[in-house]
């Protein structure tokens, strides 16, 4: 807010972006959501100021000729010490009515795209492709839906899971014949020892046996 309203003088700020270190440019992830996937930045090196018309640009340029530039003033002054961690606090603390209402607004968005994903899956049912293949369903009393992107997308996970179990269940039989094999292989070795211990102990006349 700080670097926007100083830069504010120069033209319209777009966008104001806070890095630890320096990159090729803007991100291309942009957060949309206020409580889910929030990152704040405790530390920065660089900050990219991006203006909506090319001559704020210029504009900045000219400001190093000005003089430095104060963040904090009497008329906008940056909350230090308690102050800081008192608004700090506040904004941590979340309103419910503003959470619910971006969750609704996120899952209408989300049954919106599913309806159009089925809408046009529908609609090309029954119509050839460019090849002449015709993509047909399941009909009768529970007649199967039409493979969506996103029931293509569970369709794929689920496999992967599967796949990912069946991995582990046979890291785990392999482990266990490979448990088993070194333990035959231990026993075969004291075997042997105890045979050479034994002929040496009677070539020593000292085998006792009762």
């Amino acid at each position: 807010e700080s670097l926007s309203r100083l830069f504010a003088r120069c033209g319209h700020v777009q966008s104001v972006e806070i890095r630890e270190k320096p990159g090729p440019g803007e991100s291309k992830e942009k957060l949309t959501s206020k409580f889910f996937n929030h990152q704040t930045a405790t530390g920065f090196q660089v900050a990219y100021v991006v203006f909506r018309k090319p001559y704020g640009v210029q504009a900045a340029k000219a400001l190093s000729q000005e003089g430095p530039l104060l963040i904090s003033t009497e008329s906008h002054p940056v909350k230090t010490g308690i102050s800081k961690w008192i608004a700090s606090y506040a904004a941590s603390v979340v309103d419910p009515e503003e959470l619910k209402a971006e969750v609704d607004a996120y899952m209408q968005d989300y049954d919106k795209k599913v309806a159009e994903e089925e809408a046009k899956a529908a609609k090309e049912d029954g119509v050839p492709d460019e090849e002449g293949w015709v993509k047909v369903t399941r009909k009768g009393r529970k007649p199967g839906l039409p493979r969506t992107e996103a029931a293509n997308l569970r369709v794929l996970e689920k496999e992967k899971r599967k796949r990912a179990r069946k991995e582990l269940l046979n890291f785990y039989a392999w482990q266990h014949r490979e448990t088993k094999r070194e333990h035959i292989a231990q026993l075969r070795k004291k075997f042997e020892e105890d045979k050479q211990r034994i002929a040496l102990m009677r070539a020593q006349r000292k085998f006792r046996p009762y």
